[in-house]
């Protein structure tokens, strides 16, 4: 699927959203700057959270409860340990299903093989503008690019 600048990048979050249900996981994968934390924007104004959202990559995560699902926004880029990574997720998975949240995890490379039943998303750049999405459902039995 393509899509081609920020405003649309919010706006597929934003519908995507609309398909998630508490406790759904959701992966986003892509280099630096291919929209990730935008596409996280989207999701959060679809479930009608009205913080701003930004980037965990510091924090490490946010937590949005103002919305119809509660969300918590994960970014792994700065753990380079695999197990510090599983066991911060461990943590923040207690949470969510404590709280019925949707978790959003940026760079979930160290910790994909732990999850269970999760939306695995793809973004890259295209060649001359936008970005492209490939969209695994939670039984990876479909794909939308």
């Amino acid at each position: 699927m393509f899509v081609g600048n920020l405003t649309e990048t919010i706006k597929l979050g934003n519908k995507f959203a609309k398909g998630l249900n508490p406790k759904s996981i959701v992966l986003l994968q892509g280099p630096i700057g291919a929209g990730k934390t935008s596409f996280v924007q989207g999701i959060a104004e679809g479930l009608g959270i009205s913080e701003d959202i930004t980037s965990p990559t510091f924090a490490l995560s946010h937590h949005y409860s103002s919305g119809i699902i509660p969300l918590i926004h994960i970014d792994l880029y700065r753990i380079e340990d695999s197990l510090m990574a599983k066991e911060f997720l461990s943590a923040e998975e207690e949470e969510a299903n404590q709280n019925k949240a949707i978790m959003v995890i940026e760079w979930p490379e160290l910790i994909q093989t732990t999850l269970n039943n999760f939306w695995k998303i793809e973004i890259s750049y295209a060649k001359n503008f936008g970005r492209n999405y490939k969209i695994w459902d939670p039984k990876n039995s479909l794909t939308f690019e």
